[in-house]
C-alpha cells in the first residue's frame, strides 16, 4: 500500500509540475533585435556579486521569500541584472504564493530562452535571458490567464527599473 501511495504521489508531482514545450535547442539562434552577449567566465565574475554569479551563472536558487521583489508591486520593467535587457512589465506580476516574483508573460518570448531541466529528477522548464544566457528561474504551467504561465524568478537575476511617476 505504502509502494502504491508513493507512486500515486510522484505522479501526481510529476503531472502537476508538467512544462510549456518549447524549444531547448542551446544553439538556437538569438533573433537580432535582442542580440547575442559572450562574455567570459572572469568578466562574470568581476561585474557580478557573488550571489547574482552564483544564481545567473551557476543557476543557483534564492531561498523562497527572501528575494528583494518577491513582494515589490511597484509600476515599472524588470531587466536581467546581467546584461540590463528588458524582460517582465510589472503589470504582468502576480502574487504565486510560491515566494519568488512571478509573471505570467514575458515583454516578448524571443527575450527568454527555454531548457530542459530534469536536475530534480522530473521535467521542469528553465528560463535563462536570450541576450547573456544568465540562469533567470523556471516556467511552469499553473499561472493564471490569459497565458496560464508562471515565470518564477530568483529577484538576485534581475534589476528592477521603476516607472516614474509622470509616465
Amino acid at each position: 500500500m505504502k509502494t502504491i501511495i508513493f507512486f500515486l504521489s510522484f505522479f501526481w508531482l510529476v503531472a502537476c509540475d508538467a512544462q510549456p514545450q518549447k524549444s531547448t535547442d542551446k544553439s538556437s539562434k538569438v533573433p537580432s533585435a535582442v542580440g547575442k552577449m559572450d562574455s567570459s567566465d572572469a568578466y562574470w565574475r568581476k561585474t557580478l556579486s557573488p550571489e547574482a554569479y552564483a544564481i545567473l551563472r551557476q543557476r543557483a536558487t534564492e531561498r523562497p521569500h527572501t528575494g528583494t521583489y518577491d513582494q515589490l508591486w511597484d509600476k515599472g520593467v524588470y531587466q536581467c541584472l546581467g546584461c540590463g535587457l528588458p524582460l517582465f512589465y510589472s503589470n504582468t506580476k502576480f502574487d504565486a504564493g510560491c515566494g519568488w516574483p512571478s509573471f505570467f508573460q514575458a515583454i516578448d518570448s524571443t527575450r527568454i530562452r527555454y531548457l530542459n531541466d530534469f536536475e530534480l529528477g522530473y521535467p521542469r522548464t528553465e528560463i535563462r535571458c536570450a541576450r547573456c544566457d544568465g540562469h533567470l528561474g523556471h516556467v511552469f504551467n499553473d499561472g493564471p490567464p490569459p497565458t496560464g504561465l508562471r515565470f518564477c524568478l530568483n529577484s538576485g537575476a534581475l534589476k528592477f527599473i521603476p516607472k516614474h511617476k509622470d509616465e
